[in-house]
């Protein structure tokens, strides 16, 4: 399997969309990857926007990035949740210091907006944080996924197929520094 050997950190809060939280969580654990579940506290049950439960295995401010190979964001009004923690965005920020891959669907693009690490980067969305991506200093474009050295982005769940093929893809590569 392509990401045997792999540990992805995915974070997670309340209202995430439930298709772009399990279809990658699934995706990448057939890939062969370890997928550790962070949200606010440890051992906590968050519901999605349908009801989908999911039970975070740590909480944020006990994730160490450099216990992992990449990280996973996902869409729906969880990352306007998400965005607001100081662990959330010292995690997406230590990930891209170092160069690992981050995947972003949807509405996750505020966490990153939010860490400050979306300037001068090609990336995709839902069309309705375009202008927050932009005023980050991003370049958007409307097309189902985008790469950008370390950055995986992708824009609603019919785009997720295409979307983990590429996350997947850079998962496999490593580091992009």
């Amino acid at each position: 399997m392509e990401l045997s050997g792999k540990k992805v950190l995915a974070f997670c809060d309340t209202d995430f969309e439930d298709l772009e939280m399990w279809y990658p969580i699934l995706r990448l654990r057939e890939a062969g990857a370890e997928v550790v579940i962070a949200g606010p506290e440890a051992g906590t049950v968050y519901k999605g926007k349908y009801g989908v439960p999911l039970t975070s295995d740590i909480a944020y401010a006990d994730a160490d990035s450099a216990s992992y190979d990449g990280l996973y964001v996902p869409g729906g009004w969880a990352p306007d949740k998400m965005r607001r923690d100081a662990d959330v965005l010292r995690l997406t920020q230590e990930f891209h210091e170092a160069a690992k891959p981050i995947g972003q669907i949807c509405h996750a693009g505020w966490v990153l907006a939010s860490a400050k690490i979306v300037k001068g980067y090609t990336l995709t969305s839902t069309p309705g944080i375009r202008d927050d991506l932009e005023n980050a200093g991003a370049i958007w474009v409307d097309e189902e996924a985008v790469v950008d050295r370390n950055l995986v982005s992708g824009r609603r769940p019919p785009d997720l197929p295409a979307f983990m093929r590429e996350l997947i893809a850079l998962l496999a590569k490593g580091p992009t520094a």
